[in-house]
């Protein structure tokens, strides 16, 4: 059985403050209607390589994206390649570094921040490249890509909360409140995702230290939360998550041939794995 998939990544929202700060989120997991998780990020705990990972189920240190600087095309084959091949949509709205990891490097925001063609591995994408890009603005660009595309699988990447953390600190208000209103904001569009039959994973790339940076192994940095939302998804428990082996997973929910690592104990019985 396939399903279509929206994945969400707030870039930079630490555990601690996923588990506090995230009302809707939560709310619908109290309600029965999600799940919550957290798992550390591999390392090093840094956006680009990060991305790669989410996306492809390689590790920074096998990717060879092993920092931010490393600004080129993907050498591995991700979520996009595979929908594409086996004939379902995909879509993006997200940071210009994933125009760049998989569709073209360097972004020119000229040429690049609009994206329409059938043939690459992100259909159709909207792309911004300030940190400060209004997470609201963020996912309504994300929802127009949805009701024009009908994308099986979407990609929705907000930069807020992380440009709150290099701006004032992991541990204050202004990061808090950048992953509330983060929250706010989802809670816009996540129930009508929900209505439309969507399955939707909702992480985060990498988390936050008070030192207003990111990279290295302090809980801060590398723990990241995790939550599941639809009725392909267990909703149980789940002990030792990786995060390379989310891509094989929603690769499953989305019905795709792969061989890719996976946590089939997220799925209900397995039973989207093919």
């Amino acid at each position: 059985m396939s399903h279509r998939v929206i994945l969400v990544v707030l870039d930079g929202l630490n555990h601690a403050v996923g588990q506090h700060a995230m009302g809707h989120l939560h709310a619908l997991c109290e309600a029965g209607r999600g799940s919550y998780h957290s798992l550390d990020c591999e390392l090093p705990a840094m956006s680009r390589p990060l991305y790669e990972c989410l996306l492809t189920g390689d590790r920074p240190v096998d990717s060879g994206v092993v920092h931010n600087q490393v600004v080129r095309r993907s050498r591995g084959t991700s979520l996009f390649d595979l929908a594409v091949r086996q004939g379902r949509r995909t879509a993006a709205a997200a940071y210009h570094w994933i125009s760049e990891l998989y569709l073209v490097a360097p972004f020119d925001r000229t040429r690049h921040r609009f994206h329409e063609d059938p043939e690459s591995a992100i259909q159709a994408g909207l792309f911004y490249w300030q940190d400060h890009y209004p997470d609201d603005h963020l996912f309504s660009d994300a929802e127009t890509l949805r009701r024009r595309q009908d994308p099986d699988f979407l990609l929705v990447h907000s930069m807020n909360i992380d440009d709150a953390g290099h701006r004032h600190g992991g541990d204050t208000p202004q990061y808090r409140n950048a992953a509330r209103h983060a929250d706010i904001a989802l809670a816009d569009y996540l129930p009508r995702w929900l209505a439309e039959g969507y399955q939707v994973m909702v992480t985060a790339d990498h988390g936050m230290n008070a030192d207003r940076s990111h990279s290295g192994t302090l809980e801060e940095e590398r723990r990241v939360p995790l939550w599941t939302f639809g009725d392909a998804f267990a909703h149980r428990p789940v002990e030792r998550l990786e995060q390379p082996r989310l891509c094989g997973t929603l690769a499953c929910l989305l019905g795709l041939v792969h061989d890719k690592p996976r946590h089939d104990e997220l799925l209900v019985d397995g039973s989207a794995s093919p």
